[in-house]
């Protein structure tokens, strides 16, 4: 691998869930021109929707989002090919996130169907053993069809401390758990948020100064909260995802590296909402079209934004103005089938 080159790897949805995909692909991105191109299937597995990375080992992780949910471990070669080295069963359904802890030592899953929490110990060379833990969330919401129960959506652990961050759809809630790094167990659930009711708290992301800015999927908003002395977070602002007309389901948020803007991904109107941001206030300056259909996932690498577009299956770029940061279509969009995740790849530096 080069330095003139860097890879994304894409997750999908494949038959088993309704997909066109065949597992995770391949894509090199030129960092200079942000231009993308497809170089294939790396492994074949059963709707990868999600991906993450070891925060220091050539290490790979995906969900496996069915019925009887599992997660795989792929070790990463230089050239970017993918080797299994373990698949283990998330003790529930639909299990649509995942994440690495900090110090690197457990992996943490949300399944999304039957609302709990997996975790699995991380050996030295990054694969997962028996799964130490399965935490079962509790809880519903108002609306009747897609709050019936807890469906945790995202899990975000601390990067320097034990505490994880689980938002949950169903319960209207971001809870927050203590992760014991020896017995591998999470402590009880408090709530870090307590949502509007019906909000369905998706994805969530990290201001400065212990600002949480939260997706409501079923409200079409975002809203942020902040430290108030106390362990749950009070809301601070709202703004809707989307100025258009018709149901809008906001899917992802990210923030620019400098904290002065935020971008929204829109399901229903399939735009990406971009905010002005000062930590106190979001400002919509621009609502551009995704140039496809459904956008599940997107990512922001230096001045382009990459967005997973699952219903028509591509992905499209978008350059974002340095100083207006404000988006606009670059080239043509990328072939991907049912793409659902999008994951930058970065090398360790030391490999074991």
């Amino acid at each position: 691998m080069g330095t003139s080159a860097e890879y994304v790897f894409v997750g999908c949805y494949t038959g088993d869930k309704g997909g066109e995909g065949d597992g995770i692909t391949l894509l090199r991105r030129d960092p200079a021109t942000g231009d993308l191109t497809r170089l294939g299937l790396a492994a074949r597995t059963p709707s990868p929707s999600f991906l993450a990375q070891h925060p220091a080992l050539p290490v790979l992780y995906a969900v496996n989002e069915l019925d009887q949910g599992t997660i795989t471990a792929f070790s990463v070669a230089p050239d970017c090919s993918l080797i299994p080295l373990a698949t283990r069963p998330t003790g529930g359904s639909d299990p649509c996130h995942l994440a690495v802890t900090g110090d690197g030592r457990h992996l943490v899953v949300a399944n999304y169907g039957s609302g709990s929490v997996a975790v699995f110990p991380l050996d030295a060379e990054g694969v997962p053993a028996e799964r130490s833990d399965l935490l079962q969330l509790s809880g519903s919401g108002p609306n009747t069809e897609r709050q019936a129960s807890p469906h945790a959506h995202q899990v975000v652990p601390d990067p320097n401390g034990p505490d994880v961050l689980i938002s949950d759809l169903g319960s209207d809630r971001v809870w927050r758990s203590r992760l014991d790094p020896i017995s591998g167990r999470l402590g009880l659930p408090e709530p870090a948020v307590e949502a509007k009711p019906g909000t369905g708290p998706r994805h969530m992301a990290k201001g400065s100064r212990g600002t949480l800015l939260l997706a409501g999927e079923l409200t079409g908003d975002v809203t942020w909260y902040r430290p108030a002395g106390g362990p749950t977070l009070e809301q601070a602002g709202s703004v809707m995802a989307s100025r258009l007309s018709g149901p809008v389901y906001p899917s992802e948020l990210t923030i620019r590296t400098d904290g002065r803007f935020v971008y929204v991904a829109n399901r229903g109107p399939d735009t990406v909402s971009a905010f002005s941001w000062n930590g106190e206030t979001a400002e919509l300056i621009a609502e551009v079209p995704t140039g496809g259909v459904w956008p599940r996932h997107m990512i922001l690498l230096g001045d382009h934004l990459y967005v997973a577009n699952e219903r028509s299956h591509n992905v499209t770029v978008f350059r974002i103005d340095p100083d207006t940061g404000i988006p606009g279509v670059q080239g043509e969009p990328t072939g991907e089938p049912s793409p659902t995740c999008l994951l930058r790849w970065n090398p360790p530096m030391i490999r074991p």
